[in-house]
């Protein structure tokens, strides 16, 4: 019997084993139990002023607080005058190197960068061609699984969602590693380089296997190419024909880049930090990140964006007529039109103001391959969204706080010109943040030194202890 069986059968009080997915049981047990929940939780909001409570860990001007302190980026979109926040382009600092820099000298000698970058996360410095030469072959060597690891752990056991598929593999990898628990620098480094590796071919296999399973489409599963990069070994395996052009894959090698790090505040990265300041091992903190950053308000929000871009496209009849295009952005505001949430998808940011540097590199470098695909009018309806949405935002809300598109708005348009389906989207942003997660674990492992341990106040009121027979 089920897990899932044996509870509703408890909770019904028969002998009959009721399905999980009936849904009279589901509106009769449920319910209650929901409704008995309700009844004693709540938390008045007055509450969380009265005792100072930072919810989400932000202060009163919506800045994370200062949990720690770290070697390897810097998010900037603002400054501090005079206690208030002052909007300035915002900057993404690699270890102290500009990501624009980093994309420029990548772009100029028409080279790939995701090996670059995730060395100069993990060690601290930019590498010089040896170390690159080597690290990048050490990467590509790393990308195989363990013997019959496809077949137990990802054939046998298949996900709807990638995203869990990549949580659950990277827990099964523990079984497969000597030394799991040793936490030592010179084994953090070494689940480190193999995680990185193998997160791809993870991902591309539990896609083909998805499609089978629950697709009912062909799978297929190339070898690995050691000579590729790791933006090459992704197309060259996810494409049936295992073709595809060295402008698409500098491409999705810019994403790589981008996605890989963003600072110790993020909730994966936070998380990652976390996990790790308990002492626990490598692949319980780098699982924990992925169902972080599974969640539709950190990793999934480029999905949203294109599931917005889909109501623009039937919505909007001239997508060059700004106030036609700005009449629907209210309408989506005022709940009615889109996914009614009243959300603007792919604009604003916790912290840049003026511009988010990555949104800004991957609408430039998208453009010419947009024209290619045939998704012109996508492009032309994302640019206006982001000119036109603080303009909106000010004429609906009274909201003059500078507001600018965020990476999500432009990265799922990228993946659509090359290809890749809808739900590796958010995949892709794990297999490119890995990176950054696994600096930031060796880093809390190596400095921080102590669990990460907030408080919080409990508002609860006493109550007596009655005896069960005295009840109602």
């Amino acid at each position: 019997m089920t897990t899932n069986a044996m509870i509703w059968k408890h909770l019904n009080g028969g002998d009959t084993v009721t399905p999980y997915a009936n849904e009279d049981l589901r509106g009769d047990t449920l319910k209650d139990l929901c409704d008995e929940f309700r009844k004693n939780n709540h938390i008045r909001a007055e509450d969380y002023e009265r005792f100072g409570v930072k919810r989400g860990l932000r202060n009163q001007d919506g800045s994370g607080v200062m949990a720690g302190l770290s070697l390897i980026c810097n998010v900037h979109g603002y400054v501090l005058d005079d206690g208030e926040k002052k909007a300035v382009p915002g900057k993404l600092i690699y270890r102290g190197v500009d990501i624009n820099d980093i994309v420029d000298g990548c772009v100029k000698e028409q080279r790939f960068g995701f090996e670059e970058v995730v060395w100069l996360l993990l060690f601290g410095k930019l590498p010089n061609p040896r170390q690159l030469h080597m690290f990048a072959r050490l990467l590509a060597d790393s990308r195989e699984l363990p013997e019959y690891f496809v077949e137990d752990m990802i054939i046998k056991a298949p996900s709807p969602n990638i995203m869990n598929k990549l949580a659950r593999s990277v827990l099964a990898l523990y079984s497969y590693d000597d030394d799991p628990e040793n936490n030592s620098l010179e084994n953090l480094m070494l689940q480190s380089i193999h995680l990185i590796a193998q997160l791809p071919t993870i991902m591309v296999n539990a896609y083909q296997v998805k499609r089978r399973h629950y697709d009912r489409e062909t799978m297929y599963f190339h070898p690995l190419d050691p000579q590729q990069d790791t933006a090459e070994a992704i197309l060259g395996t996810l494409r049936m024909d295992r073709k595809f052009t060295p402008e698409e894959a500098r491409l999705l090698d810019l994403c790589l880049i981008l996605h890989a790090e963003h600072g110790g505040g993020n909730n994966s990265t936070f998380t990652t930090r976390v996990v790790t300041s308990s002492g626990s091992d490598t692949y319980s903190a780098i699982a924990a990140a992925i169902g972080s950053l599974k969640g539709p308000r950190h990793g999934g929000a480029n999905i949203k964006v294109m599931e917005m871009l889909g109501y623009l496209l039937r919505g909007v009849k001239d997508y060059d007529d700004d106030e036609e295009i700005a009449r629907f952005l209210e309408k989506m505001i005022d709940r009615e039109e889109g996914d009614r949430s009243g959300l603007i998808y792919g604009m604003g940011h916790a912290v840049y103001t003026l511009s988010d540097p990555r949104a800004l590199i991957l609408r430039d470098n998208v453009q010419p391959l947009a024209e290619k695909c045939g998704l012109s009018d996508e492009l032309k309806l994302l640019e206006a969204v982001e000119r036109l949405t603080p303009q909106v935002f000010a004429r609906k809300k009274g909201n003059t706080k500078a507001m600018c598109a965020n990476v999500d708005l432009y990265s799922g348009l990228v993946y659509r010109c090359l290809g890749i389906p809808q739900e590796l989207f958010t995949p892709l942003f794990a297999v490119s943040r890995i990176a950054g997660w696994c600096a930031h674990r060796m880093e809390e492992s190596e400095m921080g030194k102590r669990i990460i341990r907030p408080a919080y106040k409990s508002v609860a009121k006493m109550s007596t202890y009655v005896p069960l027979s005295q009840r109602e």
